[in-house]
């Protein structure tokens, strides 16, 4: 029992069934002086602290100290004094002769009490409905079919709701970071008072004293289009915690969504996902707080300044010179073009994720970008007209060969191919599949593959018996499937392409005296 409650037992002893003092001590098995205590009052006395000799850490060696730690706000992170180096230096520099323990003690609480602490302390924050956003950049692994790629994320995080936005990109440029922007304030349907950053490459030119920055002339433009201000956080890891916010929901939403490592065909089905996630978290319900981020987000949009009439651009935009094989080259990557446009030039639109190729105000390429060096991105389908004069390169066109490496090519295209050389020879069957390819121009590609498989089960390979029922799969009333299969009996009609050799003979000489005549 405690002391408390010994001393009650004592005195319900002492005054209800009146024993002694000395009968007490000796049941209870205490000291009479503990008995005499007792009975004087019901709670024990305080402890008696022995006298301790003068401290060893004198008021002049806590002075000493405690300017060591203030001369540390200015030194670099990695080089301040620890708790062990300032007893080194107390022992060698003013002759103390304590133990570690109280040194570091002592440090502990000054650095404590001089928000010096490496945890960090911190003052909590009120945010004002629609006033305030932050900016960050953070990194997952993501699966693709072309193997495992370390991603760059955008977030774009409401300070008052928590609302969040993520996109990803291959790569953080400032075509990207302008990207991120744009698709952020059209998923929030308005724009922040005041935008938080850190000192990012695509925002910050250089960091002047204080607050003060020079800024890119691309960012200069993005903010005066959707007239936000913007704020930096102090350089290194001092700025993270003055937008903890965003910080802390890196960190949550990679833990939520990506573990284990997800898998993606491409780059626009993960954003799309990303979406998702963000849908499912406007559910929660963020710690300390009675509403959803949905519900308090309800309450935000409406504060929000509105979005410009018109979009803000993002492309840079460049000349490009067509080689003789049909490419353009952009950042030392090459892209093709319609073969036609060989030797002219295209207006280049590139983007973070697209390079986009256009001529006489039409767009005429659409390529994922490349994000190496010296990459090539072919398309077959800009290279048709020019195979049907050639048509003996198709089977050894980088092209095709890409096609083919991408997943693109279906499999029934080279049993097309096979049974159109079979039937109308090496030169003539090439441009009948050529044929079945410019279809692709005006009809959906799924339901071009769609008739040329079904061509092929019917037995005809006939690139005009192809392009009849792709067209009618594209309409909203598909035909019935006896169309289809009287269709595919055509093929009973083929025959051998017919010999001219018999009419060599009109052109004898008899024969051609007798014409003259």
């Amino acid at each position: 029992m405690t002391k408390v409650e010994l001393f009650e037992v004592i005195r319900r002893d002492h005054e209800i069934y009146e024993k002694s003092i000395r009968g007490i001590a000796r049941d209870r098995s205490v000291h009479r002086r503990m008995v005499r205590q007792a009975l004087r009052s019901a709670v024990p006395p305080a402890r008696k602290r022995a006298k301790r000799s003068p401290p060893v850490l004198t008021e002049a060696l806590r002075a000493t100290v405690d300017r060591w730690l203030q001369a540390d706000r200015k030194a670099p992170r990695k080089q301040r004094h620890t708790g062990r180096q300032i007893f080194r230096r107390l022992r060698i520099e003013e002759g103390f002769v304590g133990a570690e323990s109280t040194v570091r003690r002592y440090v502990g609480r000054r650095r404590r009490e001089l928000c010096l602490h490496g945890g960090g302390v911190f003052v909590p924050l009120a945010h004002e409905a629609g006033k305030e956003g932050e900016i960050d950049w953070y990194e997952a692994e993501v699966d693709f079919p072309w193997g495992r790629q370390r991603v760059q994320l955008f977030q774009m995080r409401a300070c008052y709701s928590g609302r969040e936005f993520h996109m990803a990109f291959p790569r953080q440029t400032q075509q990207a970071f302008l990207e991120g922007h744009v698709a952020a304030f059209a998923h929030f349907g308005g724009v922040f008072e005041v935008l938080r950053y850190d000192n990012l490459k695509s925002a910050v030119r250089r960091v002047l004293r204080g607050r003060r920055r020079q800024e890119s002339d691309c960012f200069v433009a993005l903010r005066s289009h959707y007239l936000f201000e913007s704020e930096f956080c102090r350089p290194g890891k001092a700025g993270a915690s003055e937008k903890g916010g965003v910080e802390n929901a890196v960190g949550r939403f990679r833990r939520s969504h990506m573990v284990p490592v997800p898998h993606f065909e491409s780059f626009e089905e993960l954003n799309r996902q990303l979406l998702d996630w963000c849908a499912e978290d406007d559910l929660r319900r963020m710690e300390g707080r009675q509403r959803t981020v949905l519900q308090d987000w309800e309450d935000e949009k409406e504060v929000l300044h509105p979005l410009p009439t018109s979009r803000f651009s993002t492309e840079e935009v460049s000349t490009a010179q067509v080689d003789a094989k049909g490419r353009i080259s952009v950042r030392r990557n090459h892209y093709s073009v319609p073969i036609h446009l060989a030797h002219g030039t295209v207006e280049v639109r590139a983007h973070a994720q697209r390079i986009e190729a256009w001529s006489s105000g039409q767009l005429v390429a659409v390529h994922e970008r490349l994000q190496g060096l010296h990459g090539e991105r072919l398309e077959l389908d800009h290279y048709v007209e020019l195979l049907w004069n050639k048509p003996g390169a198709l089977d050894r066109s980088r092209p095709l060969r890409q096609l083919r490496d991408r997943g693109r090519w279906p499999a029934c295209y080279d049993e097309l191919l096979r049974q159109q050389r079979d039937s109308y020879g090496a030169t003539e069957g090439t441009r009948q599949l050529l044929s079945v390819l410019l279809l692709n121009r005006e009809i959906l590609p799924d339901a071009v593959q769609t008739a040329v498989e079904l061509a092929l089960e019917l037995g005809t390979c006939d690139a005009s018996a192809i392009a009849l029922p792709a067209r009618q799969l594209t309409d909203e009333d598909p035909p019935p499937a006896e169309r289809l299969r009287a269709l595919g009996q055509l093929g009973r009609y083929d025959r051998p392409v017919p010999g001219l050799g018999d009419y060599d003979t009109l052109l004898g000489r008899s024969g051609y005296e007798e014409v003259q005549q």
